[in-house]
């Protein structure tokens, strides 16, 4: 097996997130997804009507920033491509060259548009033939193997779609992500190189795991 510069593969599924240290959040009794940005007109698009569009499984490894893969997960759902040629296309004002994603923890990724239609991007809603739970990202989530898994924004809730880049908040943090975070480039950090960055990153793998146990842990 062989996997992108940096990596290395364990066990399982760990859970991950900047929200860690709480219980992944409620899943509503019908769940949307807000569509917003450069259309006509914003709308919504429900969980049941997105399931009932063209689907695929695709079997992929997953790749987290601080240096750890999940190896040959099977992912099901709906191909973002799909989604954005027969939903929002249609009803663009102007080229767009971002797209955000946004979850019910209220983390969101911007994703360059080239990179959010590649064929390998899902939303994806069952993983290892099982609807996705609260850890992984119920009840959609973004699935883009070929970027960390920062970009693969978990309960999603919302999708914008922009004209050009939208504000980067964390810019100038020490842990200032890529815009593109691709991992076979290793663009780990907006600012530096990714093999220079490496050791801080996988410092942080413990202190992750402590807090995703505690965190899906009920309160």
């Amino acid at each position: 097996m062989t996997l992108p510069p940096g990596q290395r593969a364990v066990e399982g599924f760990p859970r991950f997130g900047t929200h860690l240290h709480h219980p992944p959040p409620a899943v509503p009794a019908d769940p949307v997804i807000d569509i917003g940005g450069a259309l006509t007109e914003p709308g919504t698009l429900s969980v049941a009507d997105l399931a009932a569009l063209p689907r695929r499984e695709l079997r992929a490894d997953f790749h987290c920033v601080a240096g750890w893969s999940a190896t040959g997960l099977l992912w099901e759902g709906t191909p973002f491509a799909t989604f954005y040629r027969t939903r929002v296309e249609p009803l663009l004002t102007a080229p767009v060259s971002h797209v955000t994603f946004e979850g019910l923890d209220g983390f969101q990724s911007i994703v360059v548009l080239a990179d959010a239609l590649a064929d390998d991007v899902l939303l994806a809603d069952r993983l290892d033939g099982q609807p996705l739970d609260g850890d992984h990202g119920a009840p959609v989530r973004l699935v883009s193997p070929s970027q960390y898994g920062f970009i693969n924004t978990k309960h999603l809730c919302r999708i914008g779609f922009h004209t050009t880049e939208p504000p980067i908040t964390d810019r100038w943090s020490p842990l200032a992500s890529h815009p593109r975070a691709r991992v076979w480039e290793e663009e780990r950090h907006r600012h530096l190189p990714g093999r220079v960055v490496r050791p801080v990153y996988r410092s942080l793998i413990a202190p992750i795991r402590a807090l995703s146990a505690r965190g899906s842990r009920p309160r």
